[in-house]
């Protein structure tokens, strides 16, 4: 087969990412070209989010936007839109493959046996998948920070979540196929890693004598690796022996993602999470106990179906006491195929958007008041980029924040100290030392 040109079109998570970059090096080592999605191409592959409709949308629009730069290109929707509503996609114009959330990397192979306007379809019942499908990234854009899949599917089931339905059961990479990635994207030159996954706190359940926090243990040891970070983690995960254990992984980033969604118990209930907000407030305990300093974030859902003022008041309150150095929020969306779908008492769109603003505005001091906290201090900073011969440089503190740094002789990809004079908005300003 001669060689093409092949752009890809990412929406939703980093998990999706990472297999967008898996996917990239498929066709590259099939001696095809990656090129950017604005441009023409001979094949198009669209990896899908359907956490709202949203997603669901967008991948819609973009294959059009496909077929009218190039009429005659081959385009593959892959991910979880594909794997929810196969048929849905199939019946799109100008769609050739569609592949759900397993099966990725035969990709190469699958496209070859369709041409023209030939459909093909490949999308079994994920429920039935028990094995973790083995993709690897052989390089991403930038030489300091690699996300790796490390873990695949949930079995949570929260009330608003289409995602256990996309991805499946819970399934942990093999520890050894994860360390000798490791291995190998620290020769391409990274200095960071970041640990992904649907469910990451679910790594090693469903296996033998792993878990999370030994697996950092076995990372901690390969050479030439300076930091390991994590994604989303739930609080059940963070107890006295885990944090115990993590102070001792020196590579370690004090950066906690703590999954939230509501501060107000009677609105997690209905959301089927599975902790309690006395239980979340313990977790935060025993990180600031071990890491005085750590950037602990989250996401907050406002306008669940039956969240009244006082339920959203309480949530505001909690939010407040914790503190966090950084939260996302999100109005909540109908997503049809879960049980918060079909409950009653959804809330008004103008409600949303007001508990919304309000929130935003809580988050944007508690981010400000946290960084405040850095000024005058020393701070490890990955150095991203650097210019001006040397003398400026932006990279980010092992608590990913974004730091300006000032002085001489700078290289991109390296790990320098330097005290941190001011902040100028969402950034720290600082002077190499």
């Amino acid at each position: 087969m001669s060689k093409r040109t092949v752009a890809f079109y990412t929406l939703g998570c980093k998990v999706n990412q990472y297999e967008t970059e898996a996917m990239k090096a498929l066709f590259i080592k099939n001696g095809d070209e990656v090129v950017e999605a604005s441009e023409s191409a001979d094949v198009y592959v669209i990896n899908t989010c359907t956490v709202t409709s949203v997603g669901d949308k967008k991948s819609r629009q973009f294959i059009r936007k496909a077929k009218r730069m190039n009429p005659e290109a081959l385009v593959a929707v892959v991910g979880c839109y594909a794997q929810i509503a196969p048929d849905e996609v199939m019946a799109l114009d100008g769609v050739n493959l569609v592949l759900g959330t397993d099966e990725r990397a035969k990709i190469v192979d699958y496209l070859g046996s369709v041409s023209g306007n030939e459909k093909r379809k490949v999308v079994g019942d994920i429920m039935d998948t028990y094995d973790f499908e083995e993709l690897q990234i052989e390089g991403v854009s930038g030489k300091t920070r690699a996300f790796l899949k490390i873990q695949e599917g949930c079995n949570q089931y929260c009330s608003y979540c289409i995602i256990p339905y996309a991805r499946g059961n819970i399934r942990s990479r093999e520890p050894f196929n994860v360390i000798s990635e490791v291995r190998r994207v620290v020769a391409h030159g990274y200095k960071e890693i970041v640990l992904t996954g649907i469910h990451l706190a679910s790594y090693g359940k469903d296996q033998i004598d792993i878990d999370l926090i030994t697996l950092l243990e076995k990372l901690n040891e390969v050479e030439s690796l300076e930091r390991i970070r994590l994604g989303s983690l739930e609080p059940q995960l963070i107890d006295s022996d885990f944090v115990d254990r993590l102070k001792k992984v020196d590579k370690f980033c004090d950066q906690f993602h703590l999954s939230m969604q509501s501060g107000c118990d009677t609105t997690l209930k209905r959301m089927n999470r599975k902790y309690t907000t006395a239980q979340y407030m313990e977790s935060v305990r025993l990180i600031r106990n071990a890491y005085p300093d750590a950037a602990i974030t989250t996401d907050v859902i406002v306008g669940f179906p039956g969240e009244t003022d006082e339920h959203f008041n309480e949530t505001q309150a909690f939010v407040a006491s914790v503190g966090f150095s950084e939260m996302h929020v999100f109005k909540y969306s109908k997503r049809e195929g879960t049980k918060a779908y079909l409950m009653p008492d959804q809330i008004d769109e103008q409600v949303k958007e007001a508990r919304s603003q309000k929130l935003i505005h809580l988050a944007e001091k508690m981010q400000h008041a946290y960084l405040e906290k850095f000024i005058g201090t020393e701070v490890e900073v990955l150095l991203e980029k650097v210019s001006g011969h040397g003398k400026f440089a932006k990279g980010n503190s092992k608590a990913h924040v974004t730091v300006e740094v000032i002085g001489e002789g700078m290289k991109e990809n390296t790990l320098v100290v330097c005290k941190v004079d001011d902040r100028e908005d969402l950034r720290l300003i600082g002077r190499l030392l």
